[in-house]
């Protein structure tokens, strides 16, 4: 992992997450691992690398408060002089369902607009208040590639407001919200609507190439002897289609691949990524059932009933989840079904606006959205480590530390992938080796940490995550008292995103 193994031959007995600790090393730290992994839920096997005995596991606890008490801060606020508040006023989304059941026979467009509407009926904004509609996306319909116009138009905002479609992998309604913090910044809007779309259950499916060139010259040929003899061309292998797959351009590789690849050279163990899966199922289902997933809006779809909740929690036991094989490495891969993030389809909306635009429009905001970075790496080697690289950015950006985080809610695409980010997070040699940082920034403590669950068990339309983590910090704040919240997530591309949230005075 990230770059050959030889590179790595060098700080191997040291720290490396592809070596083993050497005989002595293991007897100098055998008691101190035994005595801390005795009091967390995770335990590395002996089939951890170096980067579990040096780092440890993570205790992830399902049985972390899901509701604290309101908590007096001393922080000062973020805001400053000469420059403008942006505020999150409200956040919504459809239930998030696994792709091929309820959602089936819709369209992107029609869950965006139900997601807008559902905004609209929360909000009581009138129609032709927002100044501008962004939405993002990932796997686009060709007949609605620009989704936020067609949703708009579908939920009946006026057909004088703007939209524009964005795209960057599972960040894109994270992209779609800054934009609107940089049109609301630059003075160019007060009010404006962002969100994502994702619908994985109708897919679009190409004709090989060569068919598509054979068909479009079928379209332009002017002789029946010509179109004779483009039908004459077509062979059997012309017909292949070409399946869309969650792989990279540039390498090729699978996302699962890459998933596997990293929690590999981290140490990060079977076992553990089983155990933070059933944590984030453990977890949305309390949440779901005590009514904390408050930004859910009850969607009618057309022929079927209602539909009020996310079906994708389930939580299991780790009997079962230790039954699954290898879904992308095999036999020996750790990543399975199980313990990855599903294929979703789901659409979300947030309103986004300059504060005193809100206020004197009577709404009551729910957070600031504060400093945000992106970031991008190595796309072969270090696809899925965005978080640890954006982290300590948006941090020095606002001033914070890690401490000062009341709620992190970081996007799941693998339980590999998280463990794999946050041993990174907390070490110092991978800071100062690969960041050109003098230390660590630290892992987050996970009773701070997904506490309603993740994309994991929620779900993960993947243009509409951005939206749900912002909110969910929002939600998490004022229900648990706290000030400062961060966002991370990874994309496709090597690339990622952080933000920090600040609560709005209750």
């Amino acid at each position: 992992m990230f770059g050959q193994l030889r590179h790595w031959l060098g700080p191997v007995q040291e720290c490396s997450p592809l070596g083993s600790p050497t005989g002595k090393q293991k007897l100098r730290h055998s008691a101190q691992i035994k005595s801390k992994m005795a009091s967390m839920l995770l335990r590395p096997t002996a089939a951890a690398s170096s980067w579990a005995s040096r780092l440890g596991a993570r205790p992830l606890s399902v049985t972390a408060p899901l509701q604290a008490q309101a908590q007096t801060k001393s922080k000062k606020t973020l805001a400053r002089p000469g420059v403008k508040n942006i505020v999150l006023v409200e956040g919504v989304r459809t239930p998030f369902l696994l792709s091929g059941t309820t959602y089936a026979d819709m369209m992107p467009h029609d869950l965006a607009r139900a997601a807008l509407q559902g905004l609209l009926n929360r909000t009581g904004i009138p129609k032709d208040a927002v100044d501008y509609i962004i939405y993002g996306t990932v796997i686009q319909e060709v007949k609605t590639s620009n989704v936020a116009r067609e949703a708009a138009l579908g939920a009946g905002f006026s057909d004088k407001i703007p939209a524009h479609t964005v795209t960057m992998a599972c960040i894109s309604s994270n992209q779609a919200m800054t934009s609107a913090v940089g049109l609301i910044a630059a003075g160019q809007c007060d009010a404006v609507v962002a969100g994502g779309v994702e619908f994985m259950s109708d897919v679009p499916i190409r004709h090989s190439r060569k068919m598509r060139k054979t068909m479009l010259s079928l379209n332009k040929a002017k002789t029946l002897g010509q179109r004779l003899s483009l039908i004459g061309s077509i062979r059997l292998a012309h017909l292949s289609p070409e399946l869309p797959a969650v792989a990279e351009f540039s390498t090729a590789e699978t996302m699962g691949h890459s998933a596997d690849r990293l929690a590999a050279a981290f140490g990060v163990t079977r076992l553990e990524q089983d155990e933070f899966a059933l944590r984030s199922h453990s977890l949305a289902q309390k949440a779901q059932d005590g009514g904390l997933l408050e930004d859910v809006v009850s969607f009618k779809v057309p022929g079927r009933d209602i539909v009020s909740k996310d079906n994708g929690i389930r939580p299991s036991s780790m009997e079962q989840l230790g039954k699954l094989k290898p879904a992308f490495i095999k036999p020996h891969g750790t990543v399975t079904a199980a313990n990855s993030s599903f294929l979703t389809d789901g659409a979300s909306a947030v309103l986004i606006m300059s504060e005193e635009k809100a206020l004197a429009m009577g709404f009551k905001p729910k957070a600031y959205l504060r400093d945000f970075v992106y970031v991008s790496q190595d796309p072969k080697d270090q696809l899925l480590l965005g978080p640890t690289y954006a982290t300590p950015k948006v941090l020095e950006r606002s001033g914070l530390s890690l401490s000062d985080i009341d709620v992190f809610e970081f996007h799941e695409a693998f339980a590999g992938q998280i463990m794999a980010n946050l041993k990174a997070m907390d070490s110092d040699w991978f800071a100062q080796t690969y960041m050109g940082r003098k230390s660590k920034v630290g892992a987050p403590p996970m009773e701070k940490f997904n506490t309603w669950g993740g994309s994991l068990s929620l779900g993960h339309p993947f243009g509409a995550t951005g939206c749900r983590l912002v909110t969910t910090v929002a939600h998490r704040l004022k229900r648990e008292g706290g000030q400062y919240g961060l966002v991370a997530a990874c994309a496709a591309g090597g690339q990622g995103h952080a933000m920090v949230v600040e609560a709005y005075p209750q």
